[in-house]
Parts: structure tokens; sequence; C-alpha cells
């Protein structure tokens, strides 16, 4: 075997719970924008013969918005959370969280970090009478650093 490491098989997970300062707050069926990147900044200079060499350097890291989807319940937590920004208490607004994913035995798989993070949108998804689907909510949450934490 290349590297002396037997390959790993990929984490799967059937649930996602969001805790806001150690408190499980929502179980959600989907989670996203896990992300984090850099701006590039290019440069040039002019070699020893003439020639330009262009470096890149890293600029300012960003992090991605989260985003959690569920089916609405009559838990109205994330709206409040929400109401806060809308309020203009930002400050109240911003808490250190995790989105923590788990198997269907309810072992935790994968675990990401939050620093600061707000709701920055809501949103349920449209009423229809005739079908069957369940309303979904979605949230998004702003935060300043996410890290992937070992499981």
């Amino acid at each position: 075997m290349p590297g002396g490491k037997p390959p790993q098989d990929p984490i799967t997970t059937f649930a996602f719970a969001l805790e806001i300062q150690g408190i499980t707050e929502a179980w959600f069926r989907e989670a996203s924008g896990f992300s984090s990147e850099n701006d590039v900044i290019e440069y040039k200079e002019q070699g020893p013969k003439g020639q330009t060499i262009l470096h890149k350097i890293p600029g300012t890291l960003k992090f991605g918005n989260i985003q959690l989807k569920r089916g609405i319940t009559s838990n109205l937590e994330l709206w409040k959370w929400r109401k806060k920004v809308i309020d203009g208490q930002i400050e109240a607004a911003r808490v250190d969280g995790s989105v923590v994913g788990y198997d269907e035995d309810g072992n935790e798989k994968i675990r990401f970090n939050f620093k600061r993070g707000w709701p920055c949108k809501w949103e349920a998804s449209g009423l229809n009478a005739q079908g069957n689907e369940p309303i979904i909510e979605s949230i998004e949450i702003a935060c300043e650093y996410i890290e992937r934490m070992p499981s």
C-alpha cells in the first residue's frame, strides 16, 4: 500500500445538531457552507534578466456562512435569535457554537466550531395547502472563524 496507511472510509452523517455555547438548540437534516479562503494578492517583480516574476501571497482570510435546513417546528428559538439581529442587538446575537454531525446510532462523527456567529438570514419555504411536503426552515449563520475538530 503506498504510504503504508490503509484508506479511510468517508464520514457519513444522519443528522446535525446546532450547539450554541454548549447547549443543543436544534436538529437539522442539511448543513453546508463550511469553508475558509484567502484572497490572493499578486505582485510582479522584475528578475535579474529582465523577466517578469509573478508572486502570489495570501490576503484577507474569510470564512463561509453556515447554512442549516430542517423541517420547521413550533420551537421559536432560531427565530428569536434572528430577531435580535433584526432589532439591532447584534452583540447580543453573536455566539460561539458548533455544528455536530451524528451517525444513525447517535455517535458524534464530525464537529465544526464557529466563533462570533450570528444569523444573517432566516427563511421558511413556501406554503402549499395542496401538497404534503413539510415547511422547511433555513438559517444562515455569518461567523468570524470556523474550525474542523477531530472526531
